[in-house]
């Protein structure tokens, strides 16, 4: 039987800052614009939690939509007792302009399953200015 994941009142994701980022011919012609995003996330709860993965959804402005998860968050499983933070950045390849969410899941202490949402935020690609 498959647990079903709660959210924790008091854990919560704030998307610090999103940078466009001009990788040229370093990346994919499918895929070329770069987006690099800056996370906290904050236990403000009173239990203490490890974060195991994430999921992520990216829906391009053409409408296509891209779903990455995997194990880890940047390579870590942050533990985190109350009162405290885990900050990392990363980034998202795009076809154009996009916009990301999702949710990080983890385990509370006795081992139970739980997750965060990750607000949405938007990734616009900047207009080139005729010169």
């Amino acid at each position: 039987m498959i647990e079903e994941s709660r959210e924790v009142p008091g854990l919560e994701v704030k998307v610090n800052r999103v940078v466009y980022f001009d990788g040229g011919d370093k990346l994919p012609a499918d895929r070329p614009h770069a987006f690099v995003y800056f996370i906290t996330i904050h236990n403000n709860s009173t239990e203490e939690l490890t974060l195991l993965g994430r999921k992520w959804v990216v829906l391009d402005s053409d409408g296509r939509r891209e779903v990455v998860e995997g194990d880890g968050i940047v390579g870590k499983n942050p533990l985190l007792g109350p009162g405290e933070h885990f900050s990392y950045n990363s980034f998202h390849t795009t076809r154009g302009s996009a916009r990301a969410e999702g949710s990080f899941h983890g385990i509370d202490a006795h081992g139970f399953p739980v997750h965060v949402r990750i607000p949405s935020f938007e990734m616009t690609v900047p207009r080139v200015r005729a010169e």
